[in-house]
């Protein structure tokens, strides 16, 4: 039988709850990216802080250089108006010489495995929470928890559940605030030379057809 989305929220809130509880908060950290379902996601893990006494939350975004400069700035006004604790991880490239998305699986292993593995390690991140769901693609029919070994720390995915629809109806729901591209035709926010409007078909429809079909490699790298 199909979940609400209430049951699919308080499992998500308990998997947190059980996240703090075994590696403690401040060995904990949201990857947000800025879209709408990791801001999802730090909305559920500030409110489970707050019930246990804590009002600043840590989270850790990706720079990779080529970001929307719209997202970047919902990142930073969000960050400012909701008091994150946010580490942005930058890669350790030349950007001026870089050949961004020429071969799609060596620039997201430079432009985001690399400093993804390198900020988890530098904040001592035992845990880290994302916001990836099924529904979105066949490779990220995931368990909720994955050891994993880059970046070196238990993954964790409490929305596996929520579909596109679910994550709407929560920002609608709780009035939370939104990165404006998503009013512009974009569903699904990556680097700007993958990532193109979506005018009809699925929700990753305007990611890289060639990125999204080698996922399962660049998951084996550090790719979630």
């Amino acid at each position: 039988m199909d979940m609400t989305l209430e049951e699919k929220v308080r499992r998500a809130k308990d998997l947190l709850e059980e996240t703090a509880l075994e590696f403690g908060p401040e060995s904990v950290a949201v990857a947000w990216t800025g879209g709408k379902d990791s801001t999802v996601l730090l909305h559920l893990w500030r409110q489970v802080m707050r019930a246990m006494g804590l009002t600043r939350v840590r989270a850790l975004n990706l720079d990779t250089g080529v970001k929307f400069v719209e997202v970047m700035a919902f990142r930073d006004q969000m960050a400012l108006s909701w008091d994150i604790d946010l580490t942005i991880a930058r890669p350790a490239v030349d950007m001026d010489t870089f050949p961004v998305a020429q071969d799609k699986v060596a620039c997201c292993a430079a432009l985001k495995v690399e400093p993804l593995a390198r900020a988890v390690n530098e904040m001592g991140v035992e845990a880290l929470l994302t916001g990836i769901r099924r529904d979105e693609h066949p490779d990220r029919d995931r368990p909720h928890c994955e050891r994993r070994e880059k970046p070196d720390c238990l993954m964790v995915h409490p929305l596996l559940e929520f579909t596109e629809v679910d994550v709407w109806a929560y920002i609608m729901q709780e009035q939370l605030p939104y990165c404006s591209l998503y009013t512009e035709g974009y569903r699904s926010l990556g680097c700007v030379p993958c990532t193109r409007k979506v005018l009809d078909g699925s929700e990753r429809a305007g990611r890289d057809p060639d990125k999204e079909s080698r996922l399962d490699a660049l998951r084996s790298l550090g790719y979630f």
